[in-house]
This record gives C-alpha cells, structure tokens and sequence, in this order.
C-alpha cells in the first residue's frame, strides 16, 4: 500500500523541475541547421538562446553554403536569436578553424552557455568529431534529427513550411542544373537514387527563406549561377 509522505504531500509540487539547456544553435543557413532548431524547441530539448555561424573573411559569405551576409542577416533577424560569426579564411585548415571554433565557445561559456545544437543526419565521423571537439572546450553536442530517415525527413520539412533553395550543388555527385532551385517534391522526386535526399553527403547546400522557425518569411529571387572552387553556387537574394 503506498503511504503518504508527511507534511500534505506537498513536496512534490513544490519541487521545481529542471528546465532543457541553454543552447545556441549552429547555423549553416540551411534547411537541416533550421530544422533542428525547430525539433531542438518542439522536443523540449534545448532552450535556444542564439545562432553561431562560420563565416567566409574572403567571400563575406556564410561558409560552404556561399549565402551573403545580408541574407543571413535576414534570417537571424526573422529567427530573432542574438547571432555569432567565427570568421574563417580561405582555405581554412582544420588548425585555425578549431582555434577560432575554440574561441568561440569559450565567449558562449562565459554567457552560461554549454550546449550547440546540430543538424547532422548520419555521418558517424562528423558527430564524433564535433562530440571530441566541444568535450575539449567543457561543452556538450545536442543533435535532434540523428538518425532520421532522410527520405521522410525532406518531405517533413516541406510539410512543416520550410522554403529552400539550392544554393551550392558538388557537380561530382549532382547535376549542376539544380543549382538555384526550390527543395520540394518535385526537386526530390528528380533526384537520382544515389544522392541522399537531404544531401548529407555533401551533394548540395541549401538556403532556408521561411518555416516554422521564423517570425515571417523572407523574400528571395536566385540571380547569378556560377562555378567555383570546384562547387557551382547559385547567388539567393533578398528581396
């Protein structure tokens, strides 16, 4: 027979419960960074306090993904998180990008902060490498899509009201007429067998414009489409 607890029983709800970690979240400017954010808040996972982003000194563009610094401004002001850019050269040596990633955590320390949320799929190496990576630092890895079946996954992030667009397509793996366009079911449906429907590969890079993390959507028109670096970038605008 369960007895009751002396003083009403009143223990219990008095207890204050811990509430989810504060947390920035890496942000690529793409959909899997945008989505995570969205899970990482849905799922209770993280208090979301920011977004850090690496960014191209060179280029003054977003790293990898080649978005301009305007748009992304865009984006952080829709998301309404205070935002950090580690700034990177080009090329960037894995030495220099851990410094600076290094630096980076130590100022999201000293604001209580201990917890980067990631958009990562399925690539056991690149978690590893991140898990070994924050370790160093005192910090820990929060990764709300992991192991998601990519083929759903795309189609959910449409269904949720994610607006993207190809912004950097390796021609190795994709064609580079996908540059510039929209990630929705018909861009998925014409993808070939062997290139992952997310692009967790590397095949392409996106760029989000709206979805359930931001206050509005933003308007964007894709402009110049050009080859570089081994990469074809198309350049998304705002409008």
């Amino acid at each position: 027979m369960m007895r009751r607890a002396s003083g009403g029983g009143n223990e219990l709800h008095n207890a204050r419960m811990p509430g989810p970690p504060k947390a920035i979240v890496s942000w690529s400017s793409g959909k899997d960074s945008a989505y995570a954010l969205h899970e990482a808040r849905a799922a209770g996972l993280a208090e979301v306090v920011g977004a850090v982003t690496t960014f191209s000194e060179v280029y003054d563009r977003v790293a990898m993904h080649g978005v301009r610094a305007s748009l992304l401004e865009r984006q952080i002001a829709a998301l309404g998180l205070p935002s950090l850019r580690v700034m990177l050269p080009t090329p960037c040596t894995n030495e220099v990008y851990e410094a600076r990633f290094g630096e980076a955590c130590e100022r999201l320390k000293a604001q209580g902060i201990r917890h980067i949320v990631f958009g990562d799929l399925f690539l056991e190496d690149i978690r590893a490498y991140r898990e070994r990576q924050l370790a160093a630092c005192g910090m820990t890895a929060i990764f709300p899509l992991w192991r998601r079946d990519t083929a759903a996954l795309a189609r959910r992030m449409i269904a949720s009201g994610i607006v993207a667009h190809l912004v950097c397509v390796d021609p190795r793996r994709l064609d580079r007429s996908f540059a510039g366009r929209r990630f929705d079911h018909a861009l998925l449906d014409e993808l070939p067998a062997d290139v992952d429907p997310c692009g967790e590969n590397g095949e392409f890079h996106t760029v989000v414009s709206a979805g359930p993390m931001f206050a509005a959507p933003i308007a964007v028109r894709v402009g110049e489409i050009q080859e570089r670096d081994g990469f074809v970038f198309a350049d998304v605008l705002a409008d």
